[in-house]
């Protein structure tokens, strides 16, 4: 048996009023999975335990296996094992979003316009990471760029337990009392507010301006933790896993975990993402490759919510329904699989920012018949058929002992 989970970060949602009071599960048109719903176990997973923040870092871990209340110690650190940062037990690292602020304001005013940079290029976010680096750096605070809006902070012998706010939670509004606090929050603060100054005519962002795109106007530090340490997947579960995924954070809990990363060229993290490939990808390795569990990430659903884009998250649950799972269904014939569809958290357009509400599942094999009643993978049909896992680390356990 060949175990496959197409997690669509952030697919699930609140009703939006323009959409005749629908989620954007139930405006998407998903043949395949309409088809898969009546043949498969369908309910609902709290992925997010209580007391933690419902972040991608938590979610995706709690869905991948592990109980994120053993194995959390901060976003960050799991990209920095994805971008190849050799960490000490010592270190804490930040994540470090190029984001858009407001101008006319002071600092502590200004509004969080866009905590993507308007989804700034990896080629232009280097030169300005490493612009500031030259400012930045010292044998204490090392900035490390990585992709798109996502870089790195490394502190040598810091401390954590610093108020620190996710750039998403605020967006369209000011930054005001979200400012870093705490032993280093000074300290932190003055690296946000010298980078302004820094980068508001830096001819990278006076060329994006010149062009109509948001400018990379300043960092924002978050996400803090230290090095992770995780059980290996595979003595975990007897599987030999493999991740795919355009962002480092998914790559990381994976590496951690001695699972392959496998690439996939046109990998974006956005709706532009090749889904197809991602697909191709994860059957070849299943196949081919040697391996029996692939988890295939695509965040192309939270980008869009996090901007209030419905319409874009719409296509994308088209894209996944379309290319990832009519790709596996028919790469996979008659070789006896099972697959988990599931988004992490929901990420509703409405707030912007990530909730703990319990996701939606979809538990399928062409083994056998697992229907509980469900006509569609919604929200609300997931709710209807009262089939309730309380833990998102169950989840693997109920696809792998079909």
């Amino acid at each position: 048996m060949k175990y496959i989970v197409v997690l669509g970060d952030g697919m699930a949602d609140w009703k939006i009023a323009r959409l005749g009071g629908k989620t954007c599960l139930e405006a998407a048109k998903t043949p395949n999975l309409d088809r898969l719903a009546p043949l498969s176990e369908v309910g609902l997973c709290k992925t997010v335990p209580d007391g933690m923040k419902p972040g991608s870092d938590v979610a995706n871990m709690s869905v991948m296996g592990f109980n994120p209340k053993l194995y959390y110690t901060g976003r960050s650190p799991l990209e920095a094992v994805s971008m190849g940062i050799a960490l000490e037990d010592t270190d804490v690292t930040l994540r470090c979003n190029l984001v858009t602020l407001s101008d006319d304001e002071p600092y502590d005013k200004k509004i969080m316009a866009d905590y993507s940079a308007g989804e700034i290029t990896t080629a232009e976010a280097a030169e300005l990471i490493n612009y500031l680096k030259g400012y930045f750096d010292s044998e204490k605070f090392r900035f490390y760029p990585g992709i798109s809006y996502r870089h790195c902070l490394v502190v040598k012998n810091g401390c954590t337990g610093h108020d620190l706010t996710p750039p998403h939670d605020i967006s369209d509004k000011p930054v005001t009392g979200h400012l870093p606090k705490g032993e280093y929050g000074d300290i932190y603060c003055n690296f946000m507010e010298r980078s302004y100054k820094l980068l508001k005519n830096h001819p990278v962002n006076l060329k994006r301006v010149a062009e109509g795109k948001k400018p990379a106007n300043s960092i924002w530090l978050w996400g803090e933790g230290t090095k992770p340490g995780m059980d290996d997947f595979e003595r975990l579960h007897a599987l030999k896993g493999g991740v795919i995924s355009a962002v480092d954070l998914v790559k990381g809990i994976g590496l951690i975990a001695g699972m392959k990363c496998i690439e996939v060229d046109g990998a974006t993290g956005d709706y532009n993402t090749n889904f197809e490939g991602k697909a191709n990808a994860a059957c070849d390795a299943l196949l081919n490759g040697g391996l029996d569990y692939v988890y295939i990430h695509m965040e192309a659903p939270d980008e869009c919510g996090h901007h209030g884009d419905y319409e874009h998250k719409i296509y994308a649950i088209e894209q996944i329904d379309k290319r990832v799972v009519a790709t596996v269904l028919k790469r996979m014939g008659n070789t006896p699989f099972a697959m988990l569809v599931c988004p992490d958290h929901p990420t509703p357009c409405a707030c912007k920012t990530h909730v703990s509400d319990p996701i939606p599942y979809l538990l399928y094999t062409n083994a056998g018949n697992l229907g509980n009643g469900a006509r569609r993978y919604t929200e609300d049909e997931a709710a209807a058929t009262g089939t309730y896992v309380p833990n998102g680390y169950q989840l693997i356990d109920k696809l792998t002992n079909l």
